[in-house]
């Protein structure tokens, strides 16, 4: 029972704290943005995805280190290796030798006989590989590593200019709004005594009906208009809040303005062109594409790298003791057949490429028409 009402105790707070009007918020035009910028969701996702192709990059940059392993063999053998003199003396010219001496092979295989490894060994054995050329796959793989980074920032910046759009039209909804209610609240005001003074126009005798009803439906379509507009006001101060993320009632602080002259449009083309971050991403995404190709190219290339071996453990036998410790070297693989594909993948490679660029023009093409558009509608905007 106890227990219950400290339960009971505890959602009053909680309830009573919740119900608390909280207070407004006033926000400059920067401000807003700086919140936006720490705030967003979409942001904060971009940001990530450019941490993830960085660390991409940084992984590719390891592929031309060596690769160094710890490595552990068991190996049945169908018999023990075993080397008999007979053995070598049949690789040996010294038969003239053993008929003067009057030596045979059966004697000597019956006494001298070495057993060089037992049927089962177990070897551990340090092992390097350091690839030294590779027909320039891992350069091309480096490259696509750092134009994904590229792409990866253009989308950040994209997506700002989105969420900078978004912020322009809610921040100044709310500007607008709520000048536009207010002069619905003084049109009303205006209206309502109007319509009082017609009625006590109507009682002296001095107005007739009609007149009287017409200040009367005046007033009740400026209240129509006021109630829509505080409507309005409303869903413009949640879009706004939504996007500041904040419950508070928002308070803009920064006016709406007119620029009285612009620059000449050849600024705004030539600006827009260069700094564009959808053909920025578009550039990134056709060195991705030269980059396949170098890969696919490079497999018609011989592989070049250096290798070492260095044995940690092995059996006590007379192999191993022969054999020695460790090992260097230099080896090279050439491809004389390859079941990659690697003649359709650069064909379908060199298509991307082509796409990209088409893309891109057609791109700059629209991105002019709109900058065109857009400056010609603000010009008349002027006049």
């Amino acid at each position: 029972m106890k227990h219950n009402v400290i339960l009971l105790a505890v959602l009053i707070v909680v309830i009573s704290l919740s119900s608390e009007p909280i207070s407004a918020q006033t926000f400059t035009f920067s401000q807003a943005w700086k919140t936006v910028l720490q705030e967003s969701d979409a942001l904060a996702a971009e940001k990530q995805n450019i941490e993830r192709s960085q660390y991409l990059q940084e992984a590719a940059s390891d592929l031309l280190l060596p690769s160094i392993s710890l490595g552990a063999n068991y190996t049945r053998l169908d018999h023990a290796v075993k080397v008999r003199p007979s053995e070598v003396i049949a690789s040996m010219p010294i038969d003239s030798i053993n008929e003067a001496f009057g030596i045979t092979t059966d004697n000597l295989d019956s006494f001298f006989t070495s057993t060089l490894s037992e049927r089962d060994i177990f070897t551990s054995s340090i092992r390097a590989l350091w690839p030294v050329y590779t027909g320039g796959r891992v350069s091309a793989v480096q490259g696509i590593a750092k134009a994904q980074n590229d792409e990866a920032s253009h989308l950040l910046t994209m997506k700002q200019l989105e969420k900078f759009e978004d912020l322009v039209k809610y921040y100044f909804a709310v500007v607008l709004s709520e000048q536009v209610l207010q002069t619905r609240i003084d049109v009303e005001q205006g209206l309502k005594t109007h319509y009082e003074n017609a009625v006590k126009l109507e009682e002296q005798g001095q107005i007739n009906k009609l007149e009287r009803l017409q200040a009367q439906v005046s007033l009740d379509k400026s209240q129509v208009e006021r109630k829509k507009s505080l409507r309005d006001a409303e869903i413009a101060q949640i879009a706004l809040g939504r996007l500041l993320k904040t419950r508070a009632k928002i308070t803009p602080t920064t006016t709406l303005f007119i620029n009285e002259s612009l620059p000449q449009m050849s600024n705004y083309l030539d600006k827009s062109l260069a700094d564009f971050p959808a053909l920025k991403m578009l550039d990134s995404k056709e060195k991705q594409a030269v980059g396949l190709i170098e890969i696919e190219k490079g497999k018609y290339y011989p592989e070049v790298y250096l290798y070492g071996n260095y044995n940690l453990y092995e059996e006590d036998n007379l192999a191993s003791q022969i054999a020695p410790d460790w090992e260097i070297g230099v080896g090279v693989k050439i491809p004389i057949l390859d079941t990659s594909g690697r003649s359709g993948k650069m064909k379908a490679a060199h298509s991307s490429v082509m796409q990209i660029k088409y893309l891109k023009a057609q791109a700059v093409q629209d991105l002019s028409v709109l900058v065109e558009k857009s400056y010609r509608e603000a010009n008349q905007s002027l006049e």
